[in-house]
């Protein structure tokens, strides 16, 4: 039997995604989507084992940093592995959820460009699908380079814009639309509309230029999704644009600090 505050906890989670499903998002089968981050220990349990495939060794004993945390739980998870673990998000009701859910000591509010550690202070750094709400991704990306200790790594996750599925909102996508015309593309299958402006994915160049600017190191690149079928039976058709361009519809990098690898 669940505890008062479990019931309180789990409450203020349903609203939460249900705010950003249903109402930010407009995606039809919000109660499914919803359901699935209400149990995110699955979920979140495929990301901490592909962040500890990649790293090529596990968490323990390690500190980490999650950027763009949400309501945590990667974060509750990576501490349970036994990481040294803060996290920071630049929304209060998201850094309160985390905060209950993991260390109200080590949730902090704060944006990506500005983050209010010393140099040197990580081991770890996560980043899961951040770097495409922010105003300045490369500043962001200089920030977490700076935190990097020496042998450290940094896990960026991020849609490359070159993809064919928007993956806020859940449908497929016709890459290169100008702004308006994606508005229209939304609005004509009943979205709304306003988070699309919050969005500025990058392409893999556009990222690894950014981390390079920073002084970072690309040790890694891994391909996420890149032959899961979207669109329907246009299926096809993407693939082909995919091989032919050399697309992967996820940027997926591990990045050491210049000369500390």
């Amino acid at each position: 039997m669940s505890s008062p505050l479990a019931d309180t906890l789990t409450d203020r989670l349903e609203r939460y995604y249900t705010r950003y499903y249903r109402d930010t998002l407009g995606i039809p089968s919000w109660r499914e989507v919803v359901a699935v981050r209400l149990d995110d220990r699955a979920y979140e349990g495929r990301r901490l084992a592909r962040f500890e495939s990649a790293l090529g060794g596990p968490l323990k004993g390690r500190r980490l940093l999650d950027v763009g945390c949400g309501t945590g739980g990667f974060s509750l998870l990576a501490a349970e592995a036994g990481a040294d673990v803060w996290s920071v998000d630049e929304s209060p009701e998201a850094v309160a959820l985390t905060a209950a859910r993991t260390s109200a000591e080590r949730a902090m509010v704060a944006t990506a460009e500005s983050l209010p550690f010393e140099d040197a202070s990580f081991d770890l750094i996560y980043c899961y699908s951040t770097l495409e709400h922010l105003a300045d991704a490369g500043r962001a990306v200089g920030e977490m380079v700076r935190l990097l200790r020496p042998g450290g790594r940094l896990y960026l996750h991020s849609p490359d814009r070159r993809g064919c599925f928007e993956g806020h909102y859940k449908v497929f996508w016709v890459p290169g639309l100008p702004r308006a015309l994606s508005r229209a593309y939304l609005a004509a299958r009943g979205r709304p509309t306003a988070f699309l402006d919050t969005l500025r994915p990058l392409t893999f160049a556009e990222c690894r230029a950014l981390v390079q600017r920073a002084g970072g190191q690309v040790m890694l690149v891994l391909r996420d999704d890149a032959d899961r079928p979207v669109g329907g039976p246009l299926w096809p058709l993407v693939r082909l644009y995919y091989r032919l361009f050399g697309i992967n519809p996820y940027i997926e990098l591990v990045v050491a600090r210049r000369g500390h690898t």
